[in-house]
């Protein structure tokens, strides 16, 4: 059996050929600006947890402090 014609002449590998990635990107400008300065990835991370730094100083010398002038109590 002969291969079916297409009747609306619309062929999808053609498209695909076509299509490809465009030679000139026009938002490559306006995408620019999240990968650069104080928008980068590890610039995005430290600043989720503003407070995380100072707060795990102030634990551990909280923990030294509780360790230093506790009293062993030992009662039955």
């Amino acid at each position: 059996m002969a291969p079916r014609t297409n009747l609306t002449g619309f062929d999808p590998q053609k498209l695909a050929a076509a299509s490809g990635s465009p030679a000139n990107d026009p938002w490559a400008r306006r995408e620019a600006w999240r990968y650069s300065g104080p928008f980068t990835r590890f610039n995005r991370f430290r600043r989720m947890f503003p407070g995380l730094g100072i707060a795990t100083v102030a634990f551990g010398a909280y923990l030294a402090y509780d360790f230093a002038t506790a009293q062993e109590e030992h009662h039955h």
